[in-house]
């Protein structure tokens, strides 16, 4: 199936974000309404290094897929290397980040650092796409400033070496995450290219992901922050696409379910020490803005074993659902 046929189909997109979107986090975001979702982003040095990590973080399930793996990196052949291992995998598309603005990624002249050269962009688009065995995606931001703005012309250079679609997050290098998104730009790129667009950026609800696909006509939506600790937000704006209402959110039962069943995945895949350890920042974020919440997020994050974590979930829970019965009968 082609990209354009998947977004078309569904147009809602599970950013890469590192630390965040791993193969357990992907499968929850695709079973409550991502149509499609992209891995962390991959080195392509400890790729090409067998660094035992860097190929854990590859692992997928035919659940989640359509699932798209992002990489990065400045050289053109290592990139090309990486790629071919990669592509024979069990993977539907490769993305190529042009867009991080991590200070570590861009010393290495990876990620935004790219902006400021298309020449190496586009050696490094050709390199891929030259090298895989399926279609090549790339996201980028508009440019590294203000003064340079080089979304339009990357977009048409990817075009016309092959990539199969791009992605824009509606900021510059330099706005890293502040600011507000520019989704005329993002307009501007889908009215100058003939592949998919992917729109990102200040997409924090079933709303806004609507509000984006009519201002910018863009073929998909990518949705970044507003995922942390509330995947449901997929669930959300699916059904207001298709319906035009947004559905209540999640009951606190089904809140406790995926935080537990994430913990579950986290351990089984990473063993118990650093799975309880990388679940930390997710239970947190699955519990912000909830009744006892702060609480809770302390006394987490002290906890060093799966079992103790499990029952300090299930007790949270509890007592939040009868401080909500006795609010409700007083």
């Amino acid at each position: 199936m082609s990209i354009r046929e998947i977004l078309k189909k569904n147009p809602l997109v599970l950013a890469p974000m590192a630390g965040i979107t791993d193969f357990p986090f992907r499968r929850i975001c695709k079973e409550l309404g991502a149509g499609l979702v992209f891995s962390e982003m991959v080195s392509v040095e400890a790729l090409i290094r067998e660094h035992k990590r860097t190929h854990g973080m590859l692992r997928t399930d035919p659940a989640e897929r359509p699932v798209v793996f992002q990489i990065f990196g400045s050289k053109p052949p290592s990139m090309a290397e990486a790629t071919h291992i990669l592509s024979q995998g069990a993977v539907d598309f490769i993305d190529i980040n042009m867009g991080c603005p991590v200070p570590k990624i861009l010393k290495s002249g990876a990620g935004s650092a790219l902006l400021r050269d298309l020449g190496l962009a586009k050696e490094i688009m050709s390199a891929v796409v030259g090298a895989s065995k399926v279609p090549v995606t790339v996201k980028i931001r508009l440019g590294w400033d203000a003064r340079n703005l080089v979304a339009v012309d990357l977009a048409q250079a990817a075009e016309s070496i092959g990539i199969a679609a791009v992605t824009v997050h509606g900021r510059t290098k330099v706005q890293g995450f502040s600011g507000a998104a520019d989704w005329g730009m993002i307009k501007e790129v889908k009215d100058a290219v003939g592949i998919p667009v992917i729109g990102n950026g200040d997409v924090r609800s079933a709303q806004d992901a609507k509000r984006m696909m009519d201002e910018t006509g863009c073929d998909g939506v990518m949705i970044g922050r507003a995922i942390q600790g509330y995947p449901w937000i997929f669930r959300e704006a699916k059904q207001y696409l298709e319906t035009g209402v947004v559905p209540p959110p999640p009951m606190l039962d089904e809140r406790e379910t995926v935080m537990l069943r994430h913990l579950n995945d986290m351990i089984e895949i990473l063993g118990e020490n650093f799975g309880v350890r990388e679940m930390r920042k997710h239970l947190c974020w699955y519990t912000k803005g909830l009744h006892g919440g702060a609480e809770f997020r302390t006394r987490i994050n002290l906890l060093p074993s799966a079992d103790e974590v499990k029952r300090e979930i299930s007790g949270y829970f509890a007592s939040v659902q009868e401080s909500a019965v006795a609010a409700r009968q007083a």
